[in-house]
């Protein structure tokens, strides 16, 4: 009995460790839940900015995609999950990645989102540190769900607020042309 437990143990253990993604240092589930949703794992990269890795990131939706257009324009469940790998990144400078994120996914036309990147920023106004994960939701009907370390931190309403924030990772000005291939999984 106690091998048949064992065997059944070590079985449970290899089905989860094939539900996870390695990016960089950082593991990623192969599905996620938020809400009422249950998305899978489309594609993951690493930021990087000057040969140092920032972040890894992994993009979630029901469906596989690689088509980035039809990806920022959908109004459906998806979410990018931000696993913080450097202490360089800090509040201040997330802050500031986030509003250089916005000018280049609107083409430098903030002003009709300024409301909502002001309120999506402040959830991030508390302190940043190596280990954190963030999972930055769209739920259609509800809006941008954020959550850091699985604690819901807010929501901002606007299917045009989610475009432009995934927008961000998918646009044709993307923080990181390769994190950008890599979650559209080429």
């Amino acid at each position: 009995m106690k091998k048949l437990f064992t065997i059944i143990i070590g079985l449970v253990m290899v089905g989860f460790t094939q539900a996870q993604t390695k990016v960089g240092n950082v593991t990623l589930p192969d599905v996620e839940n938020f809400g009422d949703y249950e998305l899978v794992l489309n594609g993951a990269g690493v930021r990087e900015k000057l040969w140092i890795d920032l972040y890894a990131a992994g993009l979630y939706l029901q469906e596989k995609s690689s088509n980035a257009e039809a990806i920022i324009k959908a109004d459906k469940p998806m979410s990018v999950k931000l696993h913080i790998v450097s202490s360089l990144i800090n509040s201040k400078k997330m802050i500031s990645a986030i509003e250089d994120g916005f000018e280049n996914s609107t083409n430098g036309n903030v002003g009709p989102y300024r409301a909502k990147i002001n309120q999506f920023i402040a959830f991030f106004k508390e302190e940043i540190k190596k280990g954190d994960i963030y999972d930055i939701t769209y739920q259609p009907g509800k809006g941008v769900v954020s959550y850091k370390n699985g604690e819901e931190k807010g929501t901002v309403k606007g299917k045009d607020f989610k475009e432009a924030l995934f927008g961000i990772w998918l646009s044709n000005r993307p923080a990181d042309d390769d994190l950008k291939e890599g979650m559209l999984g080429k």
